[in-house]
């Protein structure tokens, strides 16, 4: 069976048979996606040296917590333009 055939096939399906073929291509694309980060984040894998990294800032402290850096970074958006 071809794309096109498979697509013409999904066209005449009732709208909840589509709703629910969708729900299970999203969830089967997630799957994939979950297999890859644990790849990538096992060690070796190439995302490995920089999970360590920031694991290694946060014990030494040199990580603060994410609201603190966005409240930082808003109150620095909205103080008004330093003159000259």
């Amino acid at each position: 069976m071809t794309v096109e055939a498979i697509k013409e096939v999904i066209a005449v399906l009732p709208e909840a048979e589509r709703h629910s073929l969708a729900l299970w291509l999203n969830e089967f694309g997630y799957d994939d996606w979950d297999r890859q980060m644990v790849q990538d984040f096992s060690p070796g894998g190439r995302g490995a040296a920089w999970a360590a990294k920031i694991k290694r800032e946060i014990a030494e402290g040199k990580a603060r917590p994410m609201e603190e850096f966005l409240a930082e970074a808003k109150a620095k958006r909205e103080q008004p333009p330093s003159r000259p």
